[in-house]
């Protein structure tokens, strides 16, 4: 018996290295010898670092950036196994949880600290980058971490403009001259599954900007400024990303990346499958685990648990797939079609949400072993 074990996080609880062990542990009371494939997983947000560091045998790297308030702080990215690869959570260093209520304001926020990982990356030879577009605190476009790698953002009388997205709406003229030549023999690839453009109303300021502390006010003058930079761009690079989908990622970081790399964009969770090598891991497969701490209607639509199991269908197709949830919502009818052939809630009965946290890999392995038992026919 070959069990593939591929859970995501469950997001305060369990990183997805700790539930995929749960449900081994679980399952070796019952299957003391069988053949285990423990492949933790992620979508591309927060928690890839750690789940493809943890499914590839790789390192977590610190480094002393400036958080999006300008701030020293520090944050962190992972090497993959393959000692060629950063996997960089733009959040690490440009993430929401870096403001409060009084301090969010995404017209001085900063991408710079992103900037500085991929530096600290491309110092240590690494040529090979996985970005995770999510949780930003930011609305600059990206300029951020452009400048961070070397590109002069110059206003009429060609001095730098201030960092930010505000300041945006001041640029004249890029200088490129100064731009890291590293940044050039290497490959980006972005993690994202948001399709947003970059301006308008489905734009980077007008959808995200408000949970970044935007008013209304000041949601048009981030898209006036983004305008502008994309203007810039489009004049100065050739590159038009004003209504490119996915340029609006992360405050428009998925611009500024499309714009001063060759950079790419795909979905996190292929990305991850990818990286991993699930679908290899996956060879004659009997029976596979995927999950988060919630699965629902929602979990169809590139979730981390859709994304697993589609990758083990594509290597073994007669493999059961479980999905385990602490959360089991309405609509998971539509997942038995699509490559998710169960699910089960690991919680055991009605208890508070703090309580069903704390015991969360015991509820797994739990939950593991009973399925065990049902899948025993001895």
């Amino acid at each position: 018996m070959k069990f593939v074990i591929a859970p995501d996080s469950f997001k305060g609880s369990m990183t997805a290295k700790e539930a995929a062990v749960a449900i081994q542990v679980g399952l070796q009371k019952i299957y003391p010898d069988a053949d285990y494939e423990l492949v933790p997983m992620a979508d591309g947000g927060e928690g890839t670092v750690q789940s493809l560091v943890d499914a590839t045998d790789g390192d977590i790297i610190t480094a002393n950036v400036q958080n999006p308030l300008d701030e020293t702080v520090t944050a962190f990215y992972g090497v993959l196994g393959d000692g060629q690869t950063a996997v960089i959570e733009m959040s690490a260093a440009s993430g929401i949880q870096f403001v409060t209520e009084e301090t969010k304001n995404p017209l001085i926020t900063t991408t710079f600290g992103t900037g500085q990982l991929i530096k600290d990356a491309l110092d240590r030879g690494l040529r090979r980058f996985i970005i995770g577009l999510g949780g930003s605190a930011t609305n600059d476009g990206g300029a951020g971490i452009a400048e961070a790698l070397g590109v002069r953002f110059l206003d009429e009388n060609g001095q730098q403009i201030a960092r930010g997205g505000a300041p945006l709406a001041q640029l004249v003229k890029l200088d490129m001259s100064h731009l890291d030549p590293r940044v050039a023999e290497s490959e980006f690839l972005l993690a994202s599954d948001v399709t947003n453009p970059l301006i308008g109303e489905t734009g980077a300021s007008a959808v995200f900007g408000p949970q970044k502390g935007a008013t209304a006010v000041m949601v048009a003058e981030l898209d006036a400024a983004l305008t502008n930079y994309a203007k810039v761009i489009k004049t100065q690079i050739g590159v038009d990303l004003a209504n490119t989908p996915g340029a609006g990622a992360a405050g428009g970081l998925g611009a500024g990346m499309l714009a001063f790399t060759q950079a790419k964009m795909q979905s996190g969770i292929s990305l991850v499958v990818a990286a991993t090598a699930l679908v290899t891991k996956s060879a004659n497969a009997d029976v596979a685990f995927v999950g988060e701490g919630a699965i629902d209607f929602q979990t169809q639509y590139g979730k981390t648990p859709m994304g697993a199991a589609q990758a083990i269908k594509q290597a073994s197709p007669d493999a059961k797939v479980i999905g385990l949830a602490g959360y089991v919502g309405d609509g998971i009818d539509a997942l038995y079609d699509l490559g998710i052939d169960a699910v089960f809630s690991i919680v055991p009965g009605a208890v508070d949400l703090p309580t069903a946290m704390k015991a969360g890999e015991a509820n797994l392995t739990r939950t593991a072993e009973n399925i065990a038992r049902l899948l025993n026919t001895k």
